[in-house]
């Protein structure tokens, strides 16, 4: 077994890191209090290339690997986890139009979401559907060479930025099962009839926005249909939320790594009883036990990142990866608080913007129940195991 990154990933992973360190850390902290949206930082990740990561080389992508792909999520977590969702939504819908799109739609929208001029996002969730897709009441009804789309989505990423935006919608109201029944539309922007209404007050996650988009009487040409066929919708989202798992896992990573950082380096900085607190063997095995949970959760990541890579489906892979990092995530930020102390509450100090993000990542892509029921059904239905 080879632990190590390739020649390629591991100048990738140099070159993001010093892009971080360089223009997210500076500013995170104050940018996120202030409710400031990070124009300047998402220009660079433009000159980077990151818009177009997922993206094949023929539409001006980089058509990488999912371990850079995680990379990608860790790295720029470690920074700031509200600037990593703007690239979540958008590296997720343009692997899925990559993978599902007619060559038609590749052509129109591709070359341009992978230089970051257009960017996208997802519309799933609604106000009365989050984990049950199958119950959005979101239709869209034939018209001759057009679908007609009524509705209502939530907690929407890149929202006010997203062109085209893929939607999940019902086009077959009576399919038994619902699911048989949906499919993605490719919205957009300036579409009459859609309306960006509200961004979403939010506990953590900031940086990017999360809004209610309403859709009324929206004319969508039949063209804009993913992959031409009705019915397939749920098939794609589903397909594209297995990258997203290893997304967000990525994401705990960062999270993880930089609660952890952050603890060490204040416990032997900070004074007690005439020494620094990382002497104290109560410091110790926190510090311990949180680089043991993060080490181990970045394996299981880069585990299921090899396993996507190697073209099998990895439901039960990256659902163990997001389940295991998110919830280090949450407990690393947790015992950093605690290392910190009374500082650790405290909004000058990063612990406590860590900690509202990493609140996020046990609930984002599937909250860590819904990802044990997951990892079981792979298990139970005989689509993975547990070894080698």
């Amino acid at each position: 077994m080879d632990f190590k990154l390739t020649g390629d990933q591991e100048q990738f992973r140099e070159a993001l890191r010093a892009f971080v360190d360089k223009e997210i850390v500076p500013v995170a902290r104050e940018w996120e209090h202030e409710g400031r949206y990070p124009t300047e930082i998402v220009e660079q990740m433009k000159t980077l290339g990151l818009f177009g990561l997922m993206i094949p080389e023929e539409y001006g992508g980089a058509d990488a690997d999912f371990t850079s792909f995680t990379l990608m999520f860790e790295e720029i977590a470690r920074g700031w986890m509200g600037v990593a969702g703007i690239l979540g939504s958008h590296s997720l819908s343009c692997w899925m139009l990559a993978k599902h799109g007619t060559a038609e739609q590749k052509q129109r929208y591709l070359p341009e979401l992978a230089t970051g001029q257009r960017r996208t996002g997802i519309a799933l969730t609604e106000p009365d559907a989050g984990t049950d897709l199958q119950g959005i009441r979101t239709t869209a009804i034939r018209d001759g060479d057009e679908y007609v789309v009524n509705g209502a989505k939530m907690w929407i990423t890149n929202a006010r930025y997203a062109d085209p935006l893929p939607v999940l919608v019902k086009t077959d109201r009576a399919a038994t099962p619902a699911h048989k029944g949906m499919s993605v539309l490719l919205v957009d922007a300036g579409t009459p009839g859609f309306r960006v209404t509200k961004d979403i007050p939010k506990l953590g996650y900031k940086g990017t926005e999360s809004c209610e988009v309403v859709f009324e009487d929206v004319r969508v040409p039949a063209a804009n249909l993913l992959g031409g066929t009705e019915g397939r919708g749920m098939q794609q989202v589903l397909s594209a939320l297995e990258v997203g798992r290893l997304n967000i896992a990525g994401r705990s990573l960062g999270i993880a790594q930089r609660a952890y950082d952050e603890a060490l380096a204040y416990s032997k900085e900070r004074q007690a009883f005439g020494k620094p607190i990382a002497d104290f063997q109560a410091i110790q095995i926190r510090l311990a036990e949180t680089a043991t949970q993060l080490q181990a959760a970045r394996l299981l990541t880069y585990w299921a990142a090899t396993r996507l890579d190697e073209g099998e489906r990895s439901d039960l892979q990256t659902g163990m990866a997001k389940l295991f990092a998110s919830e280090v995530a949450l407990q690393a930020a947790q015992d950093s608080m605690r290392v910190h102390g009374g500082y650790g509450y405290s909004a000058e100090f990063e612990i406590e913007r860590l900690y509202r993000d990493s609140i996020l990542m046990t609930i984002g892509e599937g909250t860590s129940d819904i990802m044990r029921t997951v990892i079981a059904k792979s298990l139970v239905g005989g689509k993975g195991k547990v070894g080698w």
